[in-house]
């Protein structure tokens, strides 16, 4: 078998993350396949719009579950990730750019909160002096 240093630093990556950072891959995966979802709905690839946009609905749904039901968050979470699902839903069915990009825009800003709550854990429990890119 072939050396991958790729394969092994992404694997690496993920089983060494914590719990926040591997959210955070998620959000940029989502995004990544929304990404490749338009480009393919471009080149009227349905076969690859498809495969993509189901690849970013089992991101929002496992997003979905792993949600803690008790905490106050959730009820305000769960109707967004609910629409943008949805919208992923239409945008294959009907080739919809606009729906995709709503989907987008919801998952780009869970993923841009998101990184700036890491960062301010990190600072947190480092100190007010440093600061992680």
């Amino acid at each position: 078998m072939a050396y991958q240093p790729y394969q092994t630093y992404q694997n690496n990556s993920v089983t060494t993350a914590t719990p926040g950072e591997l959210t955070l891959m998620l959000y940029n995966g989502s995004l990544k396949f929304i990404k490749q979802a338009r480009k393919a709905m471009e080149q009227k690839n349905h076969q690859q719009k498809n495969t993509m946009i189901q690849k970013t609905q089992d991101i929002i749904r496992e997003l979905m579950v792993t949600l803690d039901q008790e905490a106050p968050i959730t009820k305000q979470m769960m109707p967004l990730y609910d629409f943008a699902y949805r919208a992923l839903t239409m945008a294959n069915v009907h080739n919809d750019v606009e729906q995709l990009n709503q989907a987008e825009e919801i998952m780009t800003q869970f993923r841009d909160t998101w990184k700036e709550v890491i960062k301010q854990e990190r600072i947190r429990q480092h100190g007010k002096g440093v600061q992680s890119s």
